[in-house]
């Protein structure tokens, strides 16, 4: 899985121009992953205030609106990628647009 990181205040004070060339990136490089069949799924995600944390300790769930941890930058979306090897991911995750101003992170899914 490619976890795509990014900032949630510069999106938000981009130019429409700005999102939409970002945008444009995202889904050229979606389509050459498509194109290829390494493409699984991919989405992008609501901004991190959205979220609710659950935690239910005894069972008994309690709420909290996000996000979760305060940090810099934030989750943003994901690709689920099938590739045979580590190398094979970084080499997409070094593609991906992402990458050339945050930070893409590559980690195997587990296999049940």
């Amino acid at each position: 899985m490619l976890l795509v990181y990014w900032t949630e205040a510069e999106h938000a004070a981009a130019s429409d121009g700005q999102k939409a060339e970002s945008f444009a990136a995202y889904t050229a490089y979606a389509e050459v992953l498509r194109q290829s069949g390494a493409l699984v799924t991919s989405a992008g995600l609501q901004p991190s205030s959205t979220a609710t944390v659950v935690r239910a300790p005894d069972s008994r769930p309690a709420l909290w609106d996000g996000p979760y941890v305060e940090s810099k930058e934030q989750l943003g979306g994901y690709f689920v990628i099938d590739v045979p090897d580590l190398d094979a991911a970084i080499a997409w995750a070094v593609r991906c647009p992402g990458a050339q101003r945050y930070a893409v992170e590559v980690r195997p899914l587990m296999v049940y």
